[in-house]
């Protein structure tokens, strides 16, 4: 099934700041999901500039309007930033949060395979302390994983780091009842269901997997 993507159709001269935040919002309320960019799911960027946006929307002439409808998103309570589809951020709706956390909190093999010693210790050091700042490799190793929730911060130093929180610390947060949330498989059929063949991580990264035993597997045979 093909998902109904809202474009901007105003006449030039039409359109306001509040149209363009608003119909982003219209989106991801009826999906439940939505990307900042990508060429062939709905997205901010392509929603905003009426087309699909190929390389950084940055460029584009209408950044500054895709800038501003991403800030508006990312600021409503009701709204959290993933890395969820193909590696790239992705808007969840709040009531898609009980399968979102489903997934997350799972830690299934996807998640924790071939992870580096550095990473699996960021990540214990994350578990007891609910919250801490990080950069590099392993912030944005868990961050793709869904091991972890980050945003990106400007720290005093002006340098720029990933602020990781725990699920646990996220749950407790948010409020969201336990009795919510479903089963990891039941979670991931209805991401599935939204926007069938995406490039979920849970996917992408078992195959990965898969390709990776049988190329070993055929070293030894030789």
């Amino acid at each position: 099934m093909t998902k109904q993507v809202l474009y901007l159709t105003y006449p030039s001269g039409t359109r306001s700041d509040l149209e363009f935040a608003m119909r982003p919002i219209e989106q991801l309320q009826q999906d439940g999901l939505l990307l900042k960019s990508d060429t062939v799911l709905p997205s901010v960027a392509t929603l905003i500039a009426g087309m699909p946006v190929r390389g950084s929307w940055w460029a584009h002439p209408a950044s500054h309007a895709i800038f501003r409808a991403i800030d508006e998103l990312a600021s409503r309570r009701d709204v959290v930033v993933v890395k969820l589809i193909g590696g790239k951020d992705t808007f969840v709706y709040s009531r898609l949060w009980p399968e979102l956390l489903a997934i997350a909190a799972a830690r299934e093999q996807w998640q924790v395979s071939n992870l580096p010693r550095s990473a699996l210790n960021l990540y214990k050091r994350l578990l007891r302390s609910g919250e801490l700042e990080a950069s590099g490799s392993d912030a944005r190793l868990l961050e793709s994983r869904l091991l972890v929730r980050a945003e990106q911060v400007h720290t005093d130093a002006g340098h720029h780091e990933k602020r990781l929180e725990s699920w646990e610390r996220w749950l407790e947060r948010t409020g969201l009842p336990e009795s919510s949330i479903p089963s990891a498989q039941e979670a991931k059929d209805t991401f599935e269901r939204i926007y069938p063949g995406a490039k979920w991580p849970w996917r992408a990264l078992r195959s990965g997997h898969r390709r990776l035993f049988k190329s070993g597997a055929a070293r030894s045979r030789r």
